[in-house]
């Protein structure tokens, strides 16, 4: 079953009128494309004949890019470094029609390189500063933070553990959104251990679920669904909680209770670079607009089979998506 193409419309027209606000890790995603024919003489490593460089919103950034590909307003805040890929980033969410608000800070813009050779990633080359170089000090961007807020009818907090989000300012985020009423979701990051309670979605794959939970199963040993969902209400009071399972799909939670797991919508994978990203702009979009949580989750699912069958970071527009849709079983 998936999202009935009628229902797909109706959301894709409520979409439209929404403002999103994504706070978070901030990312360049660059990528190298090119072919190996030789093995270098200097050492036994492949020789790549680069073809081109394309350049792409990546992290928090590609969240925002996914929410403005499917219609809405977005505003994104993070730490863009004051150097060319900075600037280039910027220029990319322009042209997405993504309002890019910086917050201050020293360091260089994170920039993920991946090395594509014959459509396959070779490997993927990481430039950044130090964590905390990155971190948004509540303080100094309250005023920013509380307009932008204010300014939304959703906020979505995208942890890629680089050190923008922190307790304190999840804990700001959190009570100015409540104070306005605003729906408010977060990406979380085990490994970068941050307590939050309270908000209407988060989105955890499964290795991360099983590490916010404190669950280690046994090897071998299916996914304690109905464990890992208790667990995870019992700590963080979660309205919604939705685990993507990769290609076994998506497990749904209200409440503390498995309420059930819908299949991937993907026909094609030919990469999965940034899918969780455009499933967590779907669900929030469609939660925002008025969804319950399965018709949310189907919507979502269907953003995600489209991008999966993309080469690189990519987005879904409204009309793939209505197209995806359209040929559904």
């Amino acid at each position: 079953m998936s999202i009935p193409l009628t229902k797909a419309r109706a959301l894709l027209k409520r979409i439209a009128g929404l403002r999103i606000l994504v706070i978070g890790d901030v990312m360049l995603d660059h990528y190298i494309w090119g072919d190996a024919t030789r093995i270098s003489p200097e050492a036994p490593v492949p020789v790549i004949d680069i073809a081109r460089d394309t350049w792409t919103a990546g992290g928090a950034a590609n969240v925002a890019i996914n929410v403005a590909g499917l219609g809405a307003h977005c505003t994104v805040i993070g730490f863009f470094g004051s150097d060319a890929n900075g600037a280039r980033l910027r220029q990319i969410l322009g042209e997405k029609g993504v309002q890019a608000l910086a917050t201050p800070g020293d360091g260089m813009t994170i920039v993920k390189t991946r090395v594509m050779v014959q459509h396959q990633q070779l490997c993927r080359l990481d430039r950044e500063s130090a964590p905390y170089a990155y971190a948004i000090d509540p303080g100094r961007s309250g005023a920013l933070l509380a307009r932008a807020i204010k300014a939304c009818d959703a906020v979505v907090l995208s942890d890629y553990a680089k050190g923008t989000l922190s307790e304190r300012l999840v804990a700001q985020v959190t009570k100015l959104a409540r104070a306005g009423k605003k729906f408010i979701a977060l990406d979380p990051k085990p490994k970068h251990q941050m307590a939050f309670n309270g908000l209407d979605l988060i989105t955890p794959n499964k290795r991360e679920a099983l590490q916010l939970a404190g669950i280690e199963p046994a090897a071998g040993a299916p996914f304690p669904a109905a464990a890992v969902c208790a667990r995870l209400d019992e700590r963080y009071g979660t309205r919604n909680l939705v685990v993507t399972l990769g290609e076994d799909g998506m497990l749904l939670s209200s409440g503390g209770r498995v309420l059930k797991t819908i299949p991937t919508a993907a026909r094609e994978i030919y990469d999965v670079s940034g899918a969780g990203d455009t499933s967590l702009a779907g669900l929030v979009l469609a939660l925002t607009s008025g969804a319950g949580l399965e018709e949310a989750a189907h919507f979502a699912n269907a953003a995600a089979g489209v991008v999966v069958a993309k080469l690189g970071t990519a987005t879904v527009s409204p009309e793939e998506l209505l197209d995806h849709v359209s040929r559904a079983p």
